[in-house]
């Protein structure tokens, strides 16, 4: 758990991790570490029967500001810390001066660091794309990912596309004082081609692509598909690739993900409601992988 502390020192908010945390209910609804769904079910049963009002947050989850709770997800890893396909529910249980809006309220918005604007609020949908409906890019490594050169400014990035960011992401130079000095941006989003761009640089520069992995273009590494696959069957591949061939090796995520060791490539997961599949993130050769 984490205890989230207003500026006067009391108690506001408590996050409930999805694999470590306690057990917590309401009446019998147990919210924690199950299948998103049939948690989303339970709670708006539930909600029918005390007469209060369900809402949907920004991640697309339930919220019910009557209990002072918004749930949330995180990757299923088991007890072993093995890398699954599916997601548990997380919590976030709220006091009552914050209840109505937690995510843009004080100080659950310094605890997650929101220095930049809050995508838009997902609809608690997640369509992806069919493999054979999505562009096929080229990329060189640490050097280009379709038609993204890395070095662009944030204007070519855009030219390029055809599209304007539907939001992008940065901060201020300090934490503590929210608007004060230059705004330095560091992400722009592009849901229209399916990618983000990564910026880097007082002046900024592109050094990363992330391409989004239930709408984003499809690219290949060692002739494997990395865009929209589930996560296991990725990793199994990429292993599989690099016990069959003696110069290939490998990085390991903190999450447990397999990547090329000599690409700057990092795999990461998109949702798609109770399960997740395959994020490709692409950067240039200084980059600082997450």
């Amino acid at each position: 758990m984490t205890f989230i502390h207003g500026h006067d020192g009391l108690l506001a908010a408590v996050a409930v991790d999805a694999l470590r945390g306690p057990l917590v209910r309401v009446d019998d609804v147990e919210l924690v570490d199950r299948v998103p769904s049939e948690v989303r079910g339970d709670i708006h049963g539930l909600a029918c029967e005390q007469g209060v009002e369900v809402r949907v947050n920004f991640s697309g989850d339930p919220e019910v500001a009557a209990w002072g709770v918004s749930m949330g997800t995180a990757a299923d890893c088991g007890l072993d810390g093995t890398r699954r396909d599916g997601l548990v529910t997380s919590a976030l249980l709220c006091g009552p001066g914050i209840a109505d809006d937690p995510y843009e309220s004080e100080p659950v918005i310094h605890w997650r660091d929101v220095d930049s604007r809050i995508p838009p609020r997902s609809p608690g949908v997640w369509p992806v794309v069919p493999d054979e409906e999505r562009p096929q890019w080229q990329w060189t490594p640490m050097q280009q990912v379709g038609p993204l050169i890395f070095g662009m400014s944030p204007y070519e990035v855009a030219a390029v596309l055809g599209e304007q960011p539907a939001h992008r992401e940065g901060a201020f130079p300090f934490w503590f004082w929210k608007k004060s000095g230059v705004w330095d941006l560091r992400v722009d989003h592009f849901p229209g081609v399916g990618v983000s761009a990564h910026y880097a640089g007082p002046v900024p520069r592109l050094g990363g692509v992330t391409v989004h992995g239930r709408t984003g273009p499809q690219l290949h590494h060692w002739g494997i598909p990395l865009t929209g696959i589930q996560p296991t069957a990725l990793d199994a591949a990429i292993i599989q690739y690099a016990e069959d061939t003696s110069d290939a090796w490998l990085t390991f995520s903190s999450s447990g993900a397999a990547a090329p060791s000599d690409v700057q490539l990092s795999i990461g997961t998109a949702r798609t409601g109770d399960n997740c599949i395959s994020e490709p993130s692409f950067y240039q050769a200084d980059w600082e992988m997450p």
